[in-house]
């Protein structure tokens, strides 16, 4: 039994550690990202347009099966969860063989290493000690360390560069580590939710996705929006001004554009939306005496607010239709865009038993007033309320992300353009019996590259050894000189 539970635990390690188990599951978390972006995602899209774009049928699935909002569905935390697994499995089963190979690199070449190292070259020479110098020296130009390898006294040079590249896999693994632990924590603990603001108010709670609210650590105030359009009336650009307040006082405040959130405390403020809100802020109207006496007066009103025309008389907006459509002579809205308004004033007068009720019609100016109110009123112009959404996100594996993409960047930078390059020169005997200098290289990648370095080395060390034939040549003759 226990042998039988042992089989299955190394099965199942093996499954973990394998390479193609962790591309399978990172093709899985491609597809299903790819999902993320193009269904629609829920809070980030307005319900109207979900149901404009799916049917309530598919709707439903997709809700129940989290399509919806994939990024904090279970199924995509443990897909992501597992594909951490095979990276850690994969990484343990390797990195041992890795580490004897970074750890104790193999410095002396013995002769069946030398007999199946492609790239190498032997130089004829007259003394073995003064070649194993100038081979030295030209390393030491070359940019390399070399090593004296002592060896059964027999002395061998050992220099390599960018070692630190044979751990470029690793970096690569921890760099996708750390950015599918960063999406663990956002799906676990993170939320995006909805907020809309009218200008002058201020919230401290934002609705989810699934309808619950969730309560903020501050309150988020809009001090204004608008929008600016192109010359075509296209929108162009929304803004919202936005204020934090943190304990009633004033933490932060910052004009908000798409894509230039408002960041505080760990949560985003992003703009989403602009529009109106169906409901009034000012009618401008002009009144001017019934009896014609006097000049015409400019009043602003909102909703229930009330204006003094005189000493006698004052107005009150009492309703205001933005789009209204007459039936069974009853007024209804058809819509909350002021497409065709309506609104009644409450004339009131010190001397009428009863107020007055004015009807102002601004697509039909000729309807005539009620003949009670001591002032005919005149449309100018209005302004609707508006809203501003904004999309609200907290994503505490962000920092978690980021770190994985920068380290990700600096591993793949290692792994791509950095060569590990190993050489290696000792004297040996050639065919002949006579002596000669071994040079050998090897290069983990781009061998074409490496190739070309090392014959300009070859050359180098040709260059040396001839130079020091040279001199030692016109030694002689210069002893002889000064005798």
């Amino acid at each position: 039994m226990a042998g039988h539970t042992r089989s299955s635990s190394r099965r199942i390690w093996q499954t973990l550690s394998a390479v193609r188990t962790g591309i399978i599951l990172l093709i899985l978390v491609v597809i299903c990202s790819a999902a993320g972006t193009f269904i629609l995602q829920r809070p980030t899209t307005d319900p109207d347009q979900m149901q404009r774009a799916y049917s309530p049928q598919t709707l439903v699935w997709l809700d129940r099966i989290g399509l919806t909002d994939v990024f904090h569905a279970w199924w995509f935390v443990l897909l992501m969860g597992l594909l951490c697994l095979t990276i850690v499995a994969a990484s343990i089963q390797r990195f041992p063989g890795v580490w004897r190979f970074f750890a104790r690199p193999y410095r002396r070449p013995d002769s069946h290493f030398r007999a199946v190292l492609p790239v190498q070259k032997q130089i004829s020479v007259l003394d073995a000690e003064q070649a194993l110098a100038a081979a030295h020296r030209v390393f030491q130009k070359q940019g390399l360390r070399p090593q004296h390898i002592v060896d059964d006294n027999q002395v061998s040079l050992f220099a390599e560069r960018n070692r630190f590249s044979l751990l470029a896999v690793y970096i690569v693994h921890t760099s996708l580590l750390l950015i599918f632990l960063g999406g663990i924590v956002d799906a676990m603990w993170g939320y995006r939710g909805f907020l809309a603001l009218t200008n002058g108010q201020q919230a401290s709670q934002v609705q989810l996705q699934n309808g619950t609210t969730r309560a903020l650590p501050f309150t988020i105030r809009c001090d204004g929006a608008g929008q600016e359009n192109y010359a075509d009336g296209t929108p162009k650009r929304w803004w919202s001004n936005l204020v934090v307040l943190n304990g009633g006082r004033e933490a932060q405040r910052k004009q908000i554009v798409v894509n230039d959130p408002l960041v505080y405390g760990g949560i985003r403020f992003y703009q989403a939306s602009y529009g109106s809100n169906g409901e009034l802020d000012k009618v401008m109207l002009a009144a001017t005496p019934a009896n014609g006496t006097g000049a015409a007066q400019e009043i602003s009103l909102g909703l229930d607010e009330r204006a003094q025309l005189d000493a006698q008389t004052s107005v009150r907006l009492v309703r205001f239709i933005p789009d209204f459509v007459v039936r069974d002579n009853q007024i209804y809205t058809r819509s909350n865009q002021p497409d065709n308004p309506a609104m009644q004033l409450e004339v009131t007068t010190k001397k009428a038993q009863a107020p007055a009720l004015v009807w102002i019609f601004p697509q039909f100016p000729d309807v005539a007033h009620d003949n009670k109110s001591p002032y005919n009123f005149k449309f100018r112009d209005l302004r609707m309320g508006y809203f501003t959404g904004l999309q609200v996100s907290h994503e505490p594996g962000q920092w978690l992300v980021w770190a994985g993409c920068i380290v990700m960047a600096l591993g793949l930078a290692t792994a791509f353009y950095l060569v590990h390059m190993r050489f290696w020169a000792m004297v040996v005997r050639d065919e002949r019996g006579r002596p000669a200098l071994w040079i050998g290289g090897s290069a983990n990648k781009n061998r074409a590259v490496f190739e070309q370095r090392f014959r300009r080395l070859i050359e180098e060390v040709q260059t040396e050894l001839k130079q020091e034939s040279q001199a030692r040549a016109s030694r002689p003759e210069a002893s002889l000189a000064s005798v």
